[in-house]
């Protein structure tokens, strides 16, 4: 029997279910309840748009085809319309029974299925043709016209007329007007609020001259694939260029509607967009929950929102005048979002300003916008420096931030290398080069996390700042790779995927194996996004039955299935969803006493391991070593945001013996960084 696996959809459906436990979370404040409905709304969007999309390409291969590939895409679509449907009744009733009523106690009124009275619909009509109106299209919908073209993601509402004449689309302009709109209320400390969708309803009757009967919200979601036909001919950068342009045509992927609607409105629609079955997904009122990110916030009420965790300065960088000298005497590791990503961008001004500074070289995944490294890589073309900048073109939804990146970059100067083809790069490295006494010295930062200093903000990463030749001569090898001058980069202490980090990895877990069998104490400890690579988990299971002791966090798609006796019965996992979002990769491994601690840009996915240019940073130092450890062992000490990993799949909230203090591991890794001691 082949080692049994979570259907990876069916596990990220799972992690999505995570977020929506933080929303239904009474101990989660109000404000940032809304926010992970509004996660909730955003992934599950993009859920649709690349992996539902995905799913459905697969349903259409030869049945031969997909039994060699082991998908089984018919199946995996109905569970996940089953999953999803309750999914989104559950996120219905948070919305309605938990979160209206709570706001409404805050003074907060938010008219949901409301009907306005008439000192509202006055301000409606008003608030319509000052700010709305010209943002409004309006097609007549005929079977025998043209269908007008549904955007991507945008709203409309479908509107009945009780005459029986041809329903209209009317365009919702989310992108240009508020979605929440302030409705003057004479009521004191009330603030009311209405979606733009019913200022819109309100104005229907005047807009068509015409009783109307009901409008009906939709929404469509559309394949978020680069349509590129052959990344290994031509020119991969115009393919790329070209694929955006026709993105926002792809097919469709969800046809999101008004549960409400009738079917037979519902069936002419169908047959209107050529939708088929599988598109329809049934809906609420209001779609595009993303949109609660801009929910006003009145009131002064700061109880209603995470109390402030501004980062914190490093106890050694944050004084030094030069980073590079601070790098010099020894490495350092800052860890986000608790401490500051300043000094990253510090570093890079202070390399344009050093006249001993010849060369920067940096990889830009995705990069902030507007972005204070792009700003600090022009800067060092302005003062003369060689600036090398390899851009990822491919990273999924930000493509066209980086080609416009790569083109201020080109036009200052700089070198700039853009994607392989069949390969993504997804290592994080910056090198700087600097002539002292004649040698050129490298400095180099190795981070588990994006040069974006927004995400920076909320995203759980470490980087290293670092000044040891046996990782700066590695990095230097790493960009020889990527300015095309190598075609292995061959390093001695840095680990690269898809060259070695596989190999390594499996080494090192049959290594613990071993010790096992030997009677000695082994032990793996993992963190990562996702763990899915099937070999991998193979491994780990035999590892657990020979008796290592392996505990794993992981934040979204989980595989390997814990807790199964005779089979992984020594491995535990847990999955910790917060106010911050956990993006670092931490792997660490007992190795007979010897401990080894690598940081990775790289999940144990497929694409990771084997179609993506990643590396994986041993960690020497040890005090920096110490550091990582406590992070983790707090992690895995969460009793409050942490989730158990199950057979079941239950996402049961992990908790700690009742008279144990509630233990928030990302509340207690801000407290651990404002320790003194941390260096």
């Amino acid at each position: 029997m082949e080692n049994p696996l979570f259907d990876r959809d069916l596990s990220w459906l799972s992690f999505n279910e995570r977020v929506l436990q933080e929303a239904r979370n009474e101990q989660t404040p109000l404000f940032e309840r809304l926010n992970f409905l509004a996660i909730y709304s955003a992934n599950l969007d993009e859920f649709f748009r690349v992996r539902v999309a995905a799913l459905r390409s697969f349903r259409a291969l030869e049945k031969d085809t997909r039994k060699a590939m082991e998908v089984k895409p018919r199946k995996t679509l109905r569970l996940i319309r089953r999953i999803v449907q309750q999914q989104q009744e559950e996120f219905g009733r948070i919305f309605r029974q938990d979160i209206l009523p709570d706001l409404d106690k805050h003074g907060i009124k938010l008219l949901v299925d409301h009907p306005y009275n008439e000192q509202q619909q006055a301000f409606a009509r008003q608030y319509f043709e000052a700010s709305v109106a010209a943002h409004i299209n309006v097609n007549r919908l005929n079977v025998q016209d043209e269908a007008p073209f549904l955007e991507n993601k945008a709203l409309y509402l479908v509107v009945n007329f009780t005459d029986g004449s041809a329903p209209a689309l009317v365009t919702i302009p989310s992108g240009v007007c508020p979605r929440f709109v302030a409705i003057p209320d004479q009521a004191p400390n009330v603030h009311v609020f209405g979606f733009l969708d019913d200022i819109i309803r309100c104005n229907l009757p005047d807009l068509f001259k015409r009783p109307i009967a009901a409008a009906y919200a939709i929404k469509l979601s559309r394949n978020a694939e680069l349509p590129i036909d052959d990344e290994y001919s031509g020119d991969l950068l115009e393919k790329i260029k070209q694929g955006l342009e026709e993105r926002h045509i792809g097919p469709p992927t969800r046809f999101l509607y008004d549960r409400s609607m009738p079917e037979e409105l519902k069936a002419f629609l169908k047959k209107l967009f050529d939708l088929n079955k599988n598109d329809l997904i049934p809906g609420g009122r209001y779609h595009n929950f993303n949109d609660f990110f801009g929910f006003p916030k009145p009131g002064q009420q700061p109880s209603l929102e995470y109390e402030p965790m501004p980062p914190l300065p490093h106890p050694v960088l944050s004084g030094a005048s030069s980073i590079l000298a601070v790098m010099a005497a020894g490495d350092q590791i800052v860890h986000y979002p608790y401490q500051r990503f300043d000094y990253v961008i510090k570093l890079l001004k202070e390399a344009a300003q050093d006249p001993s500074v010849e060369q920067i070289k940096i990889t830009l995944y995705r990069a902030a916008s507007p972005s204070a490294i792009v700003e600090a890589l022009l800067e060092a073309r302005l003062q003369g420096k060689e600036v090398v900048v390899f851009i990822e073109a491919k990273a999924r939804f930000d493509e066209a931030a980086n080609l416009q990146w790569g083109e201020q970059l080109q036009a200052a100067g700089a070198q700039v290398f853009y994607s392989y083809p069949g390969i993504k790069v997804h290592a994080k490295l910056l090198l700087i080069s600097r002539r002292e006494k004649g040698k050129q010295i490298h400095y180099a930062y190795l981070s588990t996390g994006n040069f974006n200093e927004k995400t920076a903000k909320i995203y759980g990463d470490h980087a290293l700042f670092t000044a040891d030749p046996r990782l700066t001569h590695d990095t230097a090898r790493l960009f020889d790779l990527l300015e095309r001058k190598l075609l292995l980069p061959d390093c001695k202490h840095l680990i690269p995927a898809p060259f070695a980090l596989r190999d390594r990895l499996k080494a090192m877990i049959r290594h613990e194996t071993e010790l096992a069998k030997a009677g000695k104490n082994a032990y793996i400890f993992l963190k990562m996004n996702s763990l899915e690579e099937a070999d991998m988990i193979a491994l780990l299971y035999e590892a657990s039955q020979a008796g290592v002791k392996i505990r794993l966090i992981i934040r979204g798609i989980c595989c390997l299935i814990p807790g199964v006796p005779g089979l992984s019965d020594h491995i535990e996992a847990i999955s910790i969803v917060g106010r911050f979002l956990e993006h670092a990769r931490v792997f660490i491994f007992g190795n007979d006493g010897q401990e080894q601690i690598l940081l990775s840009s790289a999940d144990w996915m497929k694409r990771n391991l084997h179609r993506r240019i990643e590396v994986a940073i041993p960690i020497y130092h040890e005090s920096i070593r110490q550091q990582l450890r406590d992070i983790m062992e707090l992690q895995w000490a969460d009793h409050v945001k942490a989730r158990q990993i199950d057979v079941a799949q239950s996402n049961t909230l992990r908790h700690d013996n009742k008279n144990a203090t509630p233990l928030n591991s990302q509340i207690s890794i801000y407290q651990y960084c404002q320790q003194t001691h941390v260096q």
